[in-house]
Formats: C-alpha cells, structure tokens, sequence
C-alpha cells in the first residue's frame, strides 16, 4: 500500500512526492529545470514557463510522478528535486548565476541528507534536459557514496538550447549557456570522466529521444539524436518518445503508449533493482568476486572446530503465526551440569531431520577450546560460513566489502564490525527463506560479547518480520549472567518432567550393577542426590561402575555412593585427591588443559607433558610405536578421568564439562590442591608451559628426519603445504611450541613472573627457521632473523616488549616485510604492542615529543595509541591539533576532536587551529572544524580573523564558507582593514566580487584614511609586470563598476 505525501511542493530543492509504508527503492525524478507545479502545491511563484511532467489532459491534476508511476514498484519512494536556473523572461526579475555544478553540488547534499536512515537503498533517477547533466554531475561527485544508483538518464548536448530561449524573449544564466554549449569545457570534462564510471558500475541506462522538432527552430529537434544519449550500448537502451521536446515528458495517462515505454524501462530496472538488492549490494566503484575469491574468503571464515523438547515454548518458537510474539527468540536456561548441550544437540538434530524447509545453522561456544570456538567472532564465522554455503547467492555478500583487492595469499583479519554487516546483509537477504540458530553456551563466552551479540540478534529479529523472513534463534545458557530480552521465551530445564525422566533412563542404561532389589535402591538414591545435575550422576556412575567390577557388593556400593559429595564440585575435589600416584603429571596436565593458547590435540598434549615430565624421552613420534590409542589411555590417566579427547573432524583434548574449569579456577580448587603454587598460580603456569616449549624446540632436530629445500617453497603452494604436514606428523608438538613459546613468556611477564634472564638467553635464529617452516602464509615467514622487538611486535607480546632492553628501536628499519618493528604491529593488528612502544618513546624523548612527530605525519593510527591530552605544546604554544590542521591531515584533526581536544587554543601569534587550516587552504578541515563549532570571529595578535586570512589568501571557497556561518563581513584588524581590503590589495578579484556581492562595503576608509579602491591603484612589485597591470587593472574595475559614489 503506498502512502500519498500530498504536502507542498516547493519549486526548489528535495521533495517527498510518495512515502510507501516500507520503501526497498527510490525514484528521484529531477525535472529539466524548475518547472510549473500544481496551483494546489504551489507555494511561491512559478519560475519558468516549462511544466512538469503531468498528465498532457487538459485541466487534469494527474501528476505522474506522484500518482501512477508508484503502482509500478510498490515500495518505491518518489522524490523530487527542484533547481532554479532562471530561464526569466526579459521584463521579469534577473535570474540565479549559480552553474549546473553548484546546483549539482547542491542536489547531492540534499539527497544524502535525506537518505542517511537507509544509505544503502538503490536509486533510479528520471531526467529530462539539463536534468540529465545535473544528475550526471551530481553521481560523478558522488563516486565515494556507499549507495549503488539504477537509472535511467538522457545525456542531453543542448547545442540549440540558446537559441529557443532567446527567441522566447527570455533572459539566460550565462554560465549555464556556457555550461551546455558543445564547445563548454566542463561538459567535455563530464562527458569524458562518466562514461567510465557508467561501465564499471553496470548502472542500467534508458535513454529517450524526441522524435518531432519544434516550431521555434523551423521543425529541428531541440537535442539531435546523435547528442541524445551516452553512446554506451553496453549499458544503455535507447527509444524515441512521439512527441517534441516540450511535451516528452507529459502524458495522457497510464494508457498513453508512450507512457508505456516508459513504465516498460521503470519496470524492468525495478525488477533488477529487486534481484540485486537480495544480496548484497556492490560498493562504488569496486570489482565482484570471482568464484576462486569468494572461496577463499570462505575459507577464511572456516576454522578447526566449526562444525528440545516437544514443550509448549519450544511448539510455539516453530509456530510462524507466533512469530510477531516472540521475534524467533527462545533461551534454554538450567543449572551447569544439568544436560543443557545434550539437550540442544538433540533439538539441533531433529530440526535437521525435520524442518526440511529451513536453513539451520548452529554454533556451540566451548570455553575450553580455542579463542574462536570461546568468541562471538568465532561464532559469526560459523554461522556465516554455514550460511553462505548452504545459500551461495548469498556469497554476493562480499562484494559490498570491496575484497576485490584482497590478496588471498593472505589470511584476512575479520573484525566483529565486518562479520556483523556480513551477516545482516545475508540475512536481509534471505527475503522469505527460514532459517534457525541454534546457539549453545552462551555463558561460556565473555558477558560483554555474549550482550552486544545478544542485542544485535534482537536487531536482526526486528528487522526480519517487516521483511517477511523466518529468522529463529535458540540459545542455551546457565541462569547468570541474566540478559533482558524485550521479546521471546524461556525455558528452565530444573523442574521439567521431562528432564528428570532422561535421569532415570540414564541410570537405568549406564549403572551396570544388576537389577537386584538393593540395585534398585541404590538406583533411587542416585537419582534423588543428584539434584537434577546430569554431570554428577555420569561421574558417579563412573565410580560406581569401577567398584563393581573391582568385586565390591551392593552393600559396599551404597556406603561408597553416601560419601560421594553431593555438591558437583566437592566431587570433583574428591576425584582429585584420591588418588596420589603421578602428581607432577597430573598438574602439569591440568595447566595445558587449562592455560593453553588453543586446545591441543592428542599428541601435542602427549609430547607437551612429556617435555616437562621426561624431556631426555622426547623423540620423533612414530605411530607404530606409540599409538593413538595409547596416547588417549594416557590423557585419561592423566588428568584422572577429568579430560577427554574430542569426536569432533579434528580430535582436541579437553575437560569433560566446563564445570570442572569453574572449579579449578573460580573456586581456586587448584591453588587449593596445589597450595605450593600460591597465588601466582597462573603466572607459574605459563611459565612452566613456556619451559616446556623450549625443551621441545631444542630437542627437535628436524634435518635427521626430514630434506628441507632451501630455499623454502613458498607456504600456500602445494610443496608448501607437504613440508607442513610431513613436519607435523614427524614433530607433532612443534608448531604450537615454536608459535606459543613466546607468548607464554608474555602471559607468565604479564602475571609478575620474570622473564628478564629468559630473554637474555634466548637466541632466536634456531626458532625463526623452524617457524618459517611451520608458517601457514607467507607474510608470516621471515626473510632474515629479525630483532626480538620484531617478533614480539608481530606477535602483540606488551609485556615482553616493556622488559626488552632495546624496546625504544621501534622506528629502526628492519629487513623484513615490514620494516620498522611498530609499523609490523600495526599490519598484524598488535595494538597492545603498539601502546608498548609509543610508551618507550616516550621514556625516551618525553610524550610532547612522539605526540609532534605523529601528528606532523599524518599518522593517524599510532596518533590514536599515543593520544594522552590535548594541552602539550610546542615552543610556539602550538597544540596537536594546530599542527594537524596545518597539515591537511582531516582524519587526524577528526581523532583529535573525538578525543576531546580544546577546537579554539590560540598558539604563541593568537591563531587557533582554524586560522592554520585556512592558510595552508585545507578546505576540508576548515570545513569539519567549522561542524564542530570553531569560533569565526576568533583574531589572531595583528587583528586577523579567520574571514580576514580567507580573503587576503584568495581561499574564495572558504569566504563563502564563513560568510554562510555568519562571519561579519566588516570586521578589521588592528589597522582598520576589513577583508575587501585585503582581498583588494592582493588583486583576488574572485574573493572581492563574493565580498561585494555579500554587501561589503566600498567606502569604508581604514586608520590611515585609505579606501579599498586607493589600494585597489597601488602598484605591488610583482615579478611579472604585465600580470601585476592585468590584475590591478580588474579589481579596480571590479569597484568602479561596483562603487556609485566612485567618480
């Protein structure tokens, strides 16, 4: 349904003709000038004699923009866009000088106000005579736009446009004339630079021509066929309208057959318009993926381990007539250990089998597992690559982007921001499909990522029902932490019948005891202690199980299950403790399990342990000595039952319920069973793991067991790839002992361990060598061996970095990739790093000085790690944001502003940052400093304000700038010069005729008694006396003409 905006039209500038109840496209048509409307709409007089396209029916109020052409797209809005060229008749008043470029200008500012609510909605523009430059203008102006336009357009040469008008009797803006005529530069300009930005957008192109002439010119066309259109047949369809220039725009009605065509063009551009706007819309001016590109970027989502109940909550999520209700929104909340994943694993399962007509995606956190299995960043790459491979239209998403650039030779560094627009844009893009996460353990990632991720899913459910898309969410979680939802269901699993019932049958299937009557108690008394907590009653099972094998009767079984703690914790403290054998190996365990970068595999745990319990018995590992299985019977004993190995596509080790890391860590239950650890424990352990590391190292001899090419082949060709496996199947734990040993250090620095002697010893040449064998990419490998600073920048290390003896290098040039060791940090996203080093500079060279030295550069980024105050200053008083503004540097000056520096310091002569960006004719920062409020009437100590500066510099964009803010146009400096003055006595005729033209005043007589025209005829010692004769002769001139009391 299309809501009619029957509000006034002005004959000038942006205006809504239709506003539909939910808009997905937008018509703007711009007429050839501002033409006749309405009486009913008109709100001033009319301009020109030229009518806007309506019905050609007499007396009909049919206006088509307006009233027909929105049944074709039904959620089209229809704009407007007025533009005075004051085409007036000879007795009428003198007409606008603005050129079609200002009035471009004009319309992109309009329009891009009008459309920041939804920037990325496609455009189709309607434009007839010199509304078709002015649209062309306006979109080349606008190549940095994030929107992607559809339209029509008629590129319309007005050779005879002149002629028609000045035989009507009517005035003309001659800058405009001059814009149309063929020999017009800026028309050639435009002509030649559009015709590009056309092609590389495939914007979609009709272009209609006049097919009779007009009285005026003797039966000519007013634009010739061959001046009619943009000659791009690639893009463009070209058709003849049955009617003259005049009259091409105006119809009969709807079943006007030359209204037809043009619905016919509408309709087809709309159906496009549809089509890509349900994937992703391309960014301006950049390339679409390949298929091998879109691959690759998929695989950069992917990562190791991607991979309910019949309740009236869980019927009423799947109801889609309830889906208004509860915005696809349903949480599974219960109590840890109470069976929650087992539960989702379950209704994941059976919506597989049975919602055949949804796309179901799911994601289970794992805080035991690595950052992106424990991260909302791994979760969005999950979901994402789940989704735009089960849909691979989606895949379009990329191009919106611009990855066309992307080196996939390279891993590309997702950030949260990206992989949410990604996953919005899919979704908007899904129109009526269903889909349907399901997402387990919330309250195993962190409460701050779990609340924005939870927020931005409501975002999304919100937006899906206007959209018509199916979009369901089933999260599972412990009760705390407590996150509001505005709309959806919860379950609470403690309680459900339901639940208690897979107790029983748990037990009933898993105590292997017998079916005596005495089993049968001890069956019941398992299933009463334990509260409903399902990870209890699988331990306790465990034990139960291993005493009735060892022989022990059913009486002995029932005394052992009444000391058996009942809190799950307090058992696990038990099974901790029982048994003393190989207390050393079980801790050691324990911290890998706990504290490890990522969870390790089978045998890289195994090795691990081994180089810290046994390290003389590290060897190359052969499988047929030591088996897989074996390795699994190790883990087991080893962490006494508390870890298991994965049966995932790649097999980790990991504690069997997250409770158990709860107990070791938030209810101290290892500083408690190791007490000798104290409260370092962390500290300690990452030390311990980071000895491991190096023993690993040291006793790798990787040339006894492998041919190393040298030079290496590169990391992502095939040979490449062969190195890496055939290393890791000989050295399992290498890897992650060469690309953690490190970063262990840093956490055990990090955590009051000392690492200065560590650092001293350590020589990295055998270590680099063996990880550019290990490295995945190629920017990962390095040419020589670098610095430690380099390394520990790459690899973020801070606390590493603030001990290193050599931390202020750096600035030094390095011969690696990357040069100096902070501009590595900055590439591989080591901020922490980055605020490390800017920390050493400035212990070295004091804050001020760093603070200069970026912002005289332009370096934006590492500005914004050293940025501390605003209020240093130089020996001049100058401030950052005076130099940065002197500079030109915008998105510095932005940084600074945003960080709270004062906009008006005056330095050492009284200028603020202002005054300096005008002299250094930094228009856009004047601009953005003028948005923030920068005072205008600030002088400098010779009287200067920012207005006098502007004039006496010729900065003529600037004065107008000032003069729109209301800058007073007769402000002095101290010696009475008011800006004509100085504009004068510097022969800028452009900036005095503006000042003029504002109302300044000629007469005005300065302390010395002199008036703009007395310096308007003195003589300067110009270098080039003719220049210095032409201009001096122009601006006086310019006065005389100007001045009616001058004689």
């Amino acid at each position: 349904m299309v809501c009619s905006c029957h509000e006034p039209v002005h004959p000038t500038g942006l205006a809504v003709l239709f506003e539909p109840k939910k808009s997905s496209l937008e018509y703007c048509p711009a007429p050839p000038e501002c033409e006749n409307i309405p009486e009913r709409a008109v709100k001033r007089p009319k301009l020109t004699p030229f009518p806007l396209p309506r019905s050609r029916a007499s007396n009909s109020s049919v206006y088509w923009p307006r009233d027909p052409v929105p049944a074709i797209p039904p959620h089209a809005r229809v704009l407007t866009y007025g533009y005075d060229t004051r085409v007036t008749h000879s007795l009428g008043h003198p007409g606008n000088k603005s050129t079609v470029y200002e009035m471009a200008w004009d319309f992109l500012v309009e329009l891009e106000a009008s459309r920041r609510s939804d920037a990325t909605r496609p455009l189709l523009f309607i434009a007839h005579s010199l509304g078709g430059i002015l649209v062309k203008e306006m979109l080349r102006r606008s190549a940095n736009c994030q929107s992607r336009p559809l339209f029509p357009s008629v590129f319309d040469s007005t050779r005879v446009a002149e002629k028609l008008v000045k035989a009507a009797g009517f005035q003309v803006n001659d800058q405009v004339v001059a814009t149309l005529l063929p020999s017009g530069e800026r028309l050639r300009e435009l002509r030649d630079e559009f015709g590009p930005v056309v092609r590389k957008q495939d914007w979609t192109i009709y272009s209609f021509q006049e097919a009779i002439g007009i009285q005026y010119l003797s039966g000519e066309k007013v634009v010739e066929d061959t001046s009619s259109y943009l000659n791009l047949p690639e893009v463009e369809t070209t058709q003849h309208i049955q009617r003259d220039h005049m009259w091409m725009c105006r119809f009969t009605g709807c079943d006007d057959p030359e209204f037809k065509k043009v619905t016919a063009a509408l309709s087809h551009i709309t159906n496009s318009v549809r089509l890509e706007h349900q994937s992703p819309v391309k960014g301006p001016l950049t390339e679409a993926l390949n298929k091998e590109q879109k691959q690759a970027l998929l695989d950069s989502l992917r990562f190791d381990q991607v991979d309910a109940r019949w309740d009236p909550e869980y019927l009423d999520w799947l109801d889609p007539k309830k889906l208004a209700d509860h915005h696809g929104f349903l949480w599974l909340k219960g109590k840890p250990g109470t069976g929650k994943s087992t539960l989702m694993k379950f209704a994941l399962a059976n919506a597989r089998k049975s919602m055949r007509d949804t796309i179901v995606i799911s994601f289970f956190f794992n805080a035991r597992g690595a950052d992106l299995e424990k991260s909302t960043a791994g979760m969005y790459r999950s979901l994402l690559l789940q989704l735009l491979e089960r849909v691979p239209p989606l895949q379009d998403a990329f191009d919106i982007l611009g990855f066309a650039n992307w080196n996939a030779s390279s891993a590309y560094a997702w950030s949260i921001e990206t992989l949410k627009d990604l996953f919005q844009q899919a979704v908007q893009s899904l129109a009526d499909c269903s889909v349907a996460c399901f997402i387990d353990a919330l309250d195993e990632c962190d409460q701050a990522e779990v609340r924005d991720m939870v927020a931005f899913f409501q975002h999304l459910g919100d937006l899906a029902i206007p959209l018509g898309t199916r979009f369901r969410v089933l999260f599972s979680s412990r009760h705390y932490p407590y996150i509001t939802i505005s709309k959806g269901l919860d379950f609470v699993l403690e309680g459900q019948e339901g639940h208690d019932q897979d107790i029983t049958d748990y037990i009933d299937s898993e105590l292997r005891i017998g079916h005596t009557v005495l089993a049968g108690r001890i069956r019941e008394d398992l299933q009463d202690k334990s509260a409903g907590v399902f990870m209890w009653v699988v331990l306790v099972i465990g034990i139960l199980n291993q005493e009735h094998d060892e022989g022990r009767g059913p009486h002995h079984l029932r005394r052992t299950l009444k000391t058996i703690p009942a809190d799950l914790h307090e058992l696990f403290r038990d099974i901790l403790t029982r048994d003393q054998r190989n207390r050393h190996e079980l801790l050691l365990c324990i911290q890998w399990v706990l504290f490890a970068r990522r969870p390790l595999k089978p045998t890289e745990l195994y090795f691990a342990i081994l180089s810290g319990t046994e390290p003389a018995d590290v060897s190359a590992y052969d499988p047929r000595e030591l088996p897989l299985e074996t390795i699994e019977r190790f883990v087991l004993n080893s962490s006494k039952g508390l870890a298991e190995v994965t049966k995932s596509k790649v097999p980790t080790v990991q504690f069997i319920h997250e409770s158990v890391r709860d107990f070791l860590l938030k209810e101290k239950g290892l500083s408690v069973l190791w007490s000798d650890l104290g409260t370092t424990f962390e500290g300690q352990s990452h030390d311990r793991l980071k000895q491991c590391c190096v023993s690993y190292i040291m006793a790798t001899d990787i040339s006894a067991h492998l041919t190393i090419p040298d030079p290496l082949p590169k990391a992502s060709s095939a040979e490449g790839k062969e190195l890496r496996q055939k290393t890791a199947e000989v050295f399992p734990f290498l890897q992650y002992a060469v690309e953690m040993v490190l970063w262990h250090a840093d956490e055990a620095q990090a955590a009051g361990i000392c690492q200065a002697n560590f650092l001293r010893e350590l020589e990295p040449t055998h270590m680099v060598s063996l990880g550019n064998i290990c490295a995945t990419y190629d920017n990962r490998r390095h040419k020589s061996t670098p610095s430690l600073l380099y390394i520990f920048a790459e690899q973020n290390l801070p606390a590493l970095i603030r001990i290193h003896e050599n931390n202020r290098h750096a600035f030094d040039v390095e011969d690696e990739r990357y040069g100096p060791p902070i501009f590595a940090a900055l590439a591989c996203g080591s901020h922490q790093a980055v605020t490390a080093m800017l920390e050493a500079q400035e212990q070295l060279h004091g804050g001020n000085c760093v603070l200069y030295h970026l912002t005289k550069r332009g370096y934006t980024v590492l500005l914004g790690f050293a940025l501390r105050t605003d209020t240093t200053r130089d020996a001049m008083r100058r401030t950052p944001l005076s130099l940065a503004a002197e500079g030109g540097h915008e998105a510095v000056v932005k940084l600074l502003l945003d960080h709270g520096a004062a906009i008006d310091t005056t330095d050492g002569h009284g200028k603020t940052p202002l005054h300096w960006a005008i002299f250094k004719a930094a228009d856009t920062v004047v601009r953005l400093l003028l948005d923030r409020g920068a005072a205008i009437e600030t002088a400098d100590t010779a009287g200067l304000t920012p207005l006098i500066c502007a004039a006496a510099y010729d900065r003529e964009t600037v004065v107008r700038l000032l003069l729109d803010r209301g800058a007073a146009i007769e402000t002095t400096d101290k010696s009475g010069w008011p800006p004509l003055s100085w504009a004068i006595l510097h022969r800028h005729e452009a900036v005095a005729r503006l000042l003029l033209d504002r109302g300044a005043m000629i007469e005005r007589a300065d302390k010395t008694g002199r008036t703009p025209l007395s310096w308007a005829a003195t003589k300067l010692a110009w270098s080039d006396a003719r220049i210095a004769g032409i201009a001096r002769e122009a601006v006086v001139r310019l006065l005389l003409d100007r001045g009616p009391a001058v004689g």
